[in-house]
């Protein structure tokens, strides 16, 4: 008896595939619509209060007042909420189907792990990169539509104003995937949303920058990367101090990179090779 080999599947159906899996989640429209109202929110709130208080800051504060503004259009603390979101998000798109055990039907009808995770990694950063861009456009617009009522609002032709929005729509899907790497290597959802939190947030504040070799490995977390680059101030405005051990924007950009080069080869290859 002869048995017919079924046909491998195509990458753009895996594409498919995946982006079904991801949209079907109801939990994935709760973390994109909280996430959103949350870093939205928080940017303008912080907006707010620098243009109810704008009358009573003095002469200093006033002549920097440009990098207040771009402080406003994403803040650090918006960006620690989006840094959880889409960590979750990226998490729970492998340990999910761990979890439920769903993982073993996919590997049946895809026996292809690698290309499997790869389509993952590819649905993951672009919706992720997206939902990103949307959130660093809309902070940025609604926070500088605020301060443009004290007539201090940055247009996005100033120098700098870019790499604020595109750094913290890049921090989507750095983060996204990061989540997605840990999840592979740890495949428990409680377990990986603490890990990923403590390697994302907390781990960078414990490593000082008083040393040249500690200083390099605080620079290399994604959270303090992302800082540099949007830190538009940095080294001009004389309430941003300069460390003895400075980062750069470009040492920022290619630890984005690397951070997410590196967890997506994480996931590929720990699905790959270990067993279900």
């Amino acid at each position: 008896m002869t048995t017919l080999a079924l046909p491998a599947s195509r990458f753009t159906d895996l594409l498919a595939a995946e982006w079904i899996k991801l949209r079907s989640l109801r939990s994935t429209y709760w973390a994109f619509g909280c996430g959103a109202l949350a870093v939205v929110g928080f940017n303008a709130n912080a907006a707010r209060a620098d243009y109810v208080n704008y009358p009573h800051y003095g002469g200093p504060i006033r002549d920097d007042f440009v990098y207040w503004a771009l402080r406003d259009a994403f803040t650090q603390g918006s960006a620690m909420i989006l840094v959880l979101v889409c960590a979750s998000i990226g998490a729970i798109t492998i340990v999910g189907e761990y979890a439920t055990g769903l993982v073993r039907t996919t590997f049946t009808a895809v026996p292809d792990r690698r290309a499997l995770m790869a389509a993952k990694v590819v649905v993951l950063t672009a919706v992720m990169t997206l939902f990103g861009a949307l959130l660093a456009a809309a902070s940025y617009a609604s926070s500088q539509a605020i301060l443009d009522g004290r007539g201090m609002g940055v247009p996005i032709s100033h120098p700098g104003a870019w790499r604020v929005v595109v750094a913290s729509a890049l921090l989507a899907p750095v983060c996204a995937l990061v989540g997605m790497g840990l999840g592979a290597v740890i495949r428990h959802s409680a377990t990986t949303m603490v890990l990923t939190t403590f390697v994302l947030l907390l781990l960078p504040s414990f490593v000082t920058d008083r040393y040249h070799w500690t200083a390099s490995v605080r620079h290399a977390f994604p959270f303090n990367a992302w800082a540099r680059i949007v830190d538009v101030g940095y080294g001009q405005s004389r309430y941003v101090l300069v460390p003895k051990y400075p980062a750069t924007v470009a040492g920022g950009w290619v630890v984005f990179a690397v951070w997410a080069a590196v967890a997506a080869v994480v996931a590929v290859v720990v699905v790959d090779r270990r067993d279900v």
